[in-house]
């Protein structure tokens, strides 16, 4: 029997598909490294830079002191077509040192290699010691004019834009962990207001670990990975996270958070944001509310599986950050409402009976409605990571006229931290200058100096009073958009290391969370702590957070000791009374499928026609399909996006099967281990795999013509969210309508009611 050559077929297929390859960089096809194709031979003739590519963005070009500059947006990025030093003079090479001879000593007057090497020996800066992993995008707010009632913030009043950039993070992992990890994430939004930047900076989760900042080196130093081994990184799946979180029970609220879906979602595009603290405003008229910040999705808030969440860990551990700057590039540009939950400003400072200043608490939608006051549109990708996403520097404190803090004991202690941590990062005090961070308002701040100072301040009298620079500058007055401290009372009191008797109740909205998830979500909540516990050494610490599971609910703490063998401990005292709230659960609802993944498996024997009118319809419909072929390039004049080595089913929301494709002819185990042992098999065991990861992670499932007998072949056919028909357009209808809901949760009945 002749010996197959799978490099050389699959050589002749891409070779003659050559003139073709280049469709695959259209814009339904996001990825594109570059702005332009590279050719096969290295350019020789000089030319000027490339332009960024259409979805990339940089800062507004502003002064150090906030004056617009007038200068187009690539003025920040490299001249000229020649390579020059830092300095500006032109090189004539930079492969070879400078040497006494061929075989010589490299000579110390060598400038050039000098320069290069010195600056690549200081490229890298400190890492954030949390929120290190992150991906950033430019975008622009637009105020409704809803929120004038009670603030005065000019950012929000009706049709007012305002760029901004957002900074979304995991918490726990360094800068080089997976995106996919289960952890808390930060949702930073720097709002470049006209009246000074405004840092609103959140995470997906209402509610933190602590209630204090001086336990926060605790909880972090408990979560990060072990100091003596450095293991596990970016997960708190290890003893010292669950040792301190079962003997500092205020914790159990945001781990149960944690535990659920939420630790693990689908996307930046499907996470919604939080304040965390509670803020006070102010309006006009100089009456007070109090307030909490929710950034609501357009998509909905949707998760991973957790076993789509382990794989994305070694097949695509970028995969969050990609899905962000894919969606932007192909015009599938991330939405979010921002709201208010407003509360009148009581000197108790508590509503409904939570303790508004517990960052441990939160207050149910349904008690107190999230308000919509401004719509935020992502629109550009950086055109430099390191200096726009690594380089963006955050502060609470950084507030516009009519916001203004609480005394929240948690926020308090970020005002100093933030701060604190751009002298070290940033190398210093003028972090302020870096050009992401620019305000976009006239800076005048008599601050003078230090590392890094990049404006030329002129005057002789940075101080106040001065007559020698003519009294500049002046103090400005509520008439002038001048920031307002809130008169707040403080009451007369003992000064004490101690909390307030209502931050005691470490366990009531722990239940409410758990009594307001759907029967699935509990499934995932049991199953996230029976792993995390799993992975303790010490039997102690899990007996320990067993007994923290029996205050919050008896059937989440039986089914978790079920999962580790223990003994199911009783409750200390009677569990608390609550009313579950659905806004809570991410399931139940629908909402819009745009720039959604939809693969599509092609035979390139099949009906390409039908192929392409699918993928067209897609395009329309604001999904983004990507073509999954046996080989790469293109097939027919289709251009492939994924091939059955490549492709994996963690990267799409739906699968289509537009035929039965036979084994490909790298269908082999030693090419590719995906394939196993294909023997026989009528179709490319790949496929097969698409199809049964797909199935248990509840995503929708079309076929049509020959793909119906894929789907047999699984045995998958005829179960829910399977959809099948003999026209194309009435399975990509009702997959779309699928896609609506996220996941086909029902093909999985919940054991817990």
């Amino acid at each position: 029997m002749e010996s197959r050559k799978p490099a050389e077929v699959v050589r002749n297929v891409v070779d003659a598909a050559a003139e073709k390859v280049a469709a695959a960089l259209a814009p339904d096809a996001p990825g594109a490294p570059g702005s332009v194709p590279p050719p096969v031979e290295e350019p020789t003739t000089p030319q000027e830079p490339l332009p960024p590519k259409a979805e990339q963005g940089t800062p507004q070009t502003r002064t150090p002191t906030g004056a617009r500059t007038g200068v187009p947006a690539d003025a920040h990025a490299q001249q000229g077509a020649h390579l020059t030093t830092a300095q500006g003079a032109r090189l004539r090479d930079t492969d070879h040192s400078l040497k006494a001879g061929p075989r010589g000593p490299v000579l110390l007057q060598d400038h050039h290699l000098r320069e290069k090497i010195t600056h690549f020996d200081h490229e890298r800066i400190p890492e954030r010691v949390v929120h290190a992993r992150g991906a950033g995008a430019h975008g622009v707010f637009t105020g409704y004019g809803t929120a004038e009632a009670v603030t005065r913030a000019g950012f929000l009043r009706k049709g007012h834009e305002t760029e901004v950039f957002v900074r979304f993070s995991t918490v726990l992992g360094s800068r080089g962990s997976a995106d996919s990890v289960r952890d808390t994430r930060g949702f930073a939004t720097k709002f470049y207001t006209d009246e000074g930047t405004f840092d609103l900076v959140g995470n997906n989760m209402p509610v933190f670990f602590i209630q204090d900042a001086i336990k926060f080196p605790d909880i972090i130093h408990a979560a990060k990975p072990h100091p003596d081994r450095e293991i596990p990184q970016a997960q708190s799946a290890h003893d010292t996270f669950w040792d301190f979180v079962s003997l500092h029970t205020e914790a159990q609220h945001h781990t149960m958070w944690n535990m659920s879906d939420r630790g693990i979602p689908r996307s930046y595009r499907t996470m919604e944001g939080f304040g965390v603290h509670t803020f006070r405003l102010v309006n006009a008229a100089g009456e007070t509310a109090l307030a909490k910040f929710h950034w609501k999705p357009k998509l909905g808030v949707h998760s991973l599986t957790w076993e789509e969440a382990q794989l994305l860990g070694g097949i695509d551990p970028d995969f969050h950050r990609r899905d962000l700057y894919d969606a932007i590039e192909a015009g599938a540009y991330p939405e979010w409402e921002l709201g208010f939950q407003v509360f009148p400003d009581t000197p108790e400072e508590t509503f409904a009976g939570i303790d508004l200043l517990d960052p441990t608490k939160l207050v149910p939608e349904e008690l107190a409605p999230v308000q919509a006051v401004g719509r935020l549109v992502l629109t550009r990708t950086p055109t430099n990571f390191f200096a726009e996403t690594e380089q963006v520097a955050f502060h609470p404190g950084h507030l516009p006229p009519g916001i203004d803090v609480t005394n929240d004991p948690l926020l308090q202690g970020r005002l100093f931290s933030y701060v604190d941590t751009q002298l070290t990062r940033l190398g210093g005090p003028n972090f302020a200058q870096i050009p992401v961070n620019r305000p976009h308002a006239a800076v005048n701040d008599m601050l003078r100096d230090g590392f890094h100072q990049h404006a030329v301040h002129a005057g002789v009298a940075p101080y106040r009073p001065n007559s020698l620079d003519g009294g500049n500058p002046f103090p400005a007055g509520d008439d002038e958009h001048a920031f307002v401290d809130v008169p707040v009372t403080v009451a007369q009191a003992p000064k004490v290391r101690a909390n307030p008797a209502s931050f005691d109740d470490h366990f009531s909205q722990a239940r409410l969370f758990w009594q307001s998830m759907s029967p699935v979500e509990r499934e995932h909540i049991v199953r996230a702590y029976t792993f995390e516990l799993g992975k303790c050494y010490h039997q102690a610490i899990r007996e320990r957070q067993l007994r923290c599971l029996a205050a919050i609910d008896p059937v989440l703490c039986a089914e978790v000791a079920t999962g580790l063998g223990l003994p199911v401990p009783e409750p200390t005292g009677p569990l608390p009374e609550v009313t579950p709230s659905p806004a809570l659960s991410q399931v139940g609802r629908e909402w819009p499928a745009d720039g959604r993944m939809v693969g599509i498996v092609v035979d390139p024997d099949g009906d390409l026609d039908d192929v392409d009118r699918v993928r067209r319809s897609l395009l329309a419909a604001g999904l983004v399909p990507l073509l999954v072929a046996p080989h790469g390039g293109t097939v027919g004049d289709l251009p492939v996006q994924r091939t059955f080595a490549t492709g994996r089913s963690v990267e799409f929301d739906a699968l289509l099967l537009a035929g039965a494709p036979a084994p490909a002819p790298d269908a082999i185990g030693a090419r590719d281990a995906k394939a196993g042992t294909a023997g026989a098999v009528a179709v490319d065991p790949r496929v097969l795999l698409l199809v049964e990861e797909c199935w248990r992670h509840a995503k929708a499932i079309g076929a049509w013509g020959a793909g119906v007998d894929v789907l047999r072949q699984a045995g998958v056919a005829d179960t829910p969210g399977v959809v099948t028909a003999t026209a194309a357009a009435d399975v990509v209808d009702t997959v779309g309508g699928l896609l609506a809901r996220h996941r086909v949760w029902e093909r999985f009945p919940a054991r817990i009611a």
